[in-house]
């Protein structure tokens, strides 16, 4: 079963803080990352109200984008959007080189029954119709922007095909969040493998045999396995190199939203201080109100007709 009751040594063995590992393998053919990131998923399904499939579609995004992230440099950042026509309707993730990650949905009350194999129907919320469209901002004069259709709506599946078709890269993805009957995140987490050239077929063919008998990621990480012995499932001879803490972080801040209302320009603000005569603004990304009463509002006018 995906949901189900939690038991106190599940609480023990998970009670990790959210963490990134990267590695090679195969002489450099083979670059692998391992990620857990219940703590992460949990914050966001607290902050959104998620139902339990929103959760595990938002988680499995989250995780992709923050994996995505760590193979930043510097200041970059990335912004995933999945646009599918199911019932979730748009999920949006960013992530940056520091492994700080925030995400939302649009509709995060969608919850179905479970698909055909017993598990969360994510492809039902989040359609087998549309996009997943990707945005890097590298620190150039453009942003570099991908796009690919939406194959499968399971997202792993889907991101596997972004990294083969947008980025030429041959990739495995896989992504899994285990949600608990209460609606919390018991784990999250997941890894990518990519390809590099110089893989011989034998090569290629026991990466392939280890992915398709690996348990699900979630099974592994609610049974307390670590990422480096995670990876070692995949890449017996993988070398494990620098972790990177990952958590949640939003940029949002009273002072942001100031300026976005001073941006309303002078007609704008005028017509709402005379209509409301207060104003609640909600970011999207943390869930956090920001609140302005008339005197505020009346001295943010006063700001933007300078």
């Amino acid at each position: 079963m995906v949901i189900r009751q939690r038991r106190l040594n599940d609480l023990e063995n998970n009670n990790k803080h959210d963490r990134l590992i990267r590695g090679t393998a195969m002489n450099g053919k083979v670059r692998a990352f391992a990620i857990q990131t219940t703590e992460l998923v949990e914050e966001l399904r607290r902050r959104h109200d998620t139902f339990p499939t929103a959760t595990a579609a938002m988680g499995r995004t989250v995780t992709t984008a923050a994996i995505m992230g760590a193979m930043l440099k510097g200041e970059e950042k990335l912004t995933v959007q999945v646009n599918g026509d199911g019932p979730i309707g748009q999920i949006v993730a960013d992530a940056n080189a520091k492994g700080e990650v925030r995400g939302y949905v649009s509709n995060p009350h969608v919850h179905l029954p479970s698909n055909s194999v017993g598990k969360l129907d994510v492809a039902g919320a989040v359609g087998t119709e549309g996009f997943i469209n990707i945005t890097k901002d590298l620190g150039l004069k453009e942003p570099y922007r991908g796009s690919v259709p939406i194959i499968s709506g399971e997202l792993g599946e889907d991101f596997t095909y972004y990294f083969a078709q947008s980025e030429q890269t041959p990739s495995a993805v896989g992504v899994g969040v285990l949600v608990d009957t209460d609606n919390s995140v018991i784990v999250s987490g997941g890894f990518i493998m990519q390809l590099l050239p110089g893989l011989t077929d034998p090569e290629i063919t026991a990466i392939e045999n280890a992915i398709s008998t690996l348990p699900p990621v979630t099974t592994l990480l609610e049974q307390g396995l670590e990422l480096e012995e995670l990876l070692r499932r995949l890449l017996p001879d993988v070398q494990v190199m620098e972790g990177l803490d990952i958590h949640f972080s939003c940029e949002c801040s009273r002072e942001r939203v100031e300026k976005t209302l001073i941006s309303l320009g002078q007609t704008e603000m005028e017509q709402l201080i005379e209509e409301e005569g207060q104003a609640e603004v909600v970011c999207q990304f943390c869930n956090e109100a920001y609140d302005f009463n008339k005197e505020q509002l009346e001295t943010i006018l006063e700001q933007a007709k300078n």
